[in-house]
């Protein structure tokens, strides 16, 4: 039987131009992208909302959240990426969601399979790195939840 101790299951979920990596521990769940519109007078980042589990999660750009332009996918290959939320909100928020600009997909990495990279940060970057050489990004969750917190209804 291989040692698994070493590795870790994450998660690589596209957004516009770039891979956001994530522990797979963080993602609740993976939906299908329905397009709501957020209404007027929100936030740029903010896609709309999503109904999951009894819930209205807000529902934020990755890209816009960043500083980029607010992007919302096409051709039925968007999803939503639901996450759990890590921050001292937790019990008041315990979700929050993102959405995709694909399909993510799952990855067992090694530290071996991970480098910190030397790039510019948005708002919504924690640390660009390099997955297996090709380039990637940890998203700063504790300023997505801010933001989650913000367009709460």
């Amino acid at each position: 039987m291989p040692d698994n101790s070493q590795t870790l299951s994450c998660v690589m979920i596209p957004v516009s131009g770039r891979q956001l990596l994530l522990p797979n521990v963080s993602i609740a769940e993976v939906v299908d992208f329905a397009g709501e519109d957020a209404g007027a007078s929100t936030p740029d980042w903010l896609v709309g909302y999503l109904n999951w589990r009894g819930l209205d999660l807000p529902v934020i750009s990755y890209d816009a959240a960043n500083g980029g332009h607010l992007a919302v996918p096409g051709d039925n290959r968007g999803r939503v990426v639901v996450l759990n939320t890590i921050g001292e909100h937790h019990h008041d928020m315990p979700f929050m969601a993102l959405v995709t600009q694909g399909i993510p997909s799952q990855a067992r990495l090694t530290e071996a399979d991970i480098r910190q990279r030397e790039d510019e940060n948005g708002p919504a970057d924690l640390m660009p790195v390099a997955v297996q050489d090709e380039p990637a990004w940890i998203p700063n969750l504790e300023y997505l939840e801010g933001l989650a917190r913000q367009a709460r209804r």
